[in-house]
């Protein structure tokens, strides 16, 4: 589902162009078949023409994400490359594959016949991805992955202020594929895997009740970050799916300000073809931080 809300340019204009205009995959027949279906609101009213717009108008439209990505025109920011891999700096709003996902942009930036992302980001989590060139790379990363031999920080900006200034935190996640979300518990139970999340208060805002963590993913579980720091009380601010709309409109965010931002190869093994990696570090320039 998304929402939008109709600027003044498209007051008295249709339904259709507004739609057309803020989702350009969005084919004509999909728009009427929507229609029929009265899978569009117009100020929570379900609606099945193609009706006139207002400023303001809320606008909500009950199709898979997949069918409604805006196209991205900007470029995509590559951190580092060579023979063997690519580092990325993902926006958000953006998935890291499918159509018109980060690989595919980049692919096409590039001009390149093989790229393969290594992990993933949420759709609305920026940072560093790392990409494959070549298969022999790619079965390799994945590997030093699997081993915890590459670390991933990422700095999060959560709402209250932890007691502990260093904390690892170890629980069990669930995932629900139907729901798209995740679970967190305590103590193990069927269906759900162990996972360890890391953290560090780098700084916090006692007038505004926040801080910034470093967190490490010692395992990388889907949502893991967000859901597990909104089960210890400290939810990420901009989070619509673990956090609380409250804090998010107290801070004007909609987007959660979770970004990657440094990737560390600690190579404990041979690395082959990628030997040459082993120590480096890559790390976002503060300014580039969309948190």
């Amino acid at each position: 589902m998304k929402e939008l809300i109709v600027p003044e340019k498209f007051n008295n204009k249709k339904l259709q162009s507004f739609l057309t205009y803020s989702f350009p995959s969005l084919s004509n027949s999909l728009f009427y078949k929507t229609l029929r279906k009265k899978d569009i609101r117009i100020n929570d009213l379900r609606i099945s023409e193609n009706v006139i717009l207002h400023t303001g108008d809320n606008v909500k439209i009950y199709i898979s994400d997949e069918f409604l990505s805006p196209v991205i025109q900007k470029e995509i920011n590559v951190i580092y490359e060579d023979s063997n891999i690519i580092i990325a700096d993902k926006p958000a709003q953006i998935e890291v594959v499918g159509n018109n996902s980060l690989t595919t942009l980049l692919k096409n930036q590039l001009n390149l016949q093989y790229l393969e992302p290594c992990h993933r980001l949420d759709r609305n989590t920026t940072g560093l991805i790392l990409f494959a060139k070549n298969q022999e790379a790619l079965n390799i990363l994945l590997d030093k992955f699997k081993n915890h031999e590459i670390e991933k920080h990422y700095l999060a900006m959560v709402y209250g202020i932890p007691k502990d200034r260093v904390k690892t935190l170890q629980a069990y996640l669930f995932k629900d594929n139907k729901k798209s979300q995740v679970y967190i518990s305590e103590v193990a139970k069927k269906g759900y895997v162990p996972i360890t999340t890391k953290y560090a208060i780098l700084s916090t805002n006692k007038g505004k009740n926040y801080s910034v963590l470093d967190v490490e993913l010692l395992t990388g579980k889907t949502h893991q970050i967000r859901a597990h720091l909104a089960y210890i009380g400290y939810p990420i601010i901009g989070d619509g799916k673990y956090g609380k709309n409250e804090i998010n409109k107290k801070f004007g965010v909609k987007t959660q300000r979770l970004c990657s931002y440094k990737l560390k190869f600690a190579f404990k093994t041979d690395s082959t073809l990628l030997n040459y990696l082993k120590g480096k570090e890559f790390v976002l320039s503060e300014k580039n931080f969309n948190y």
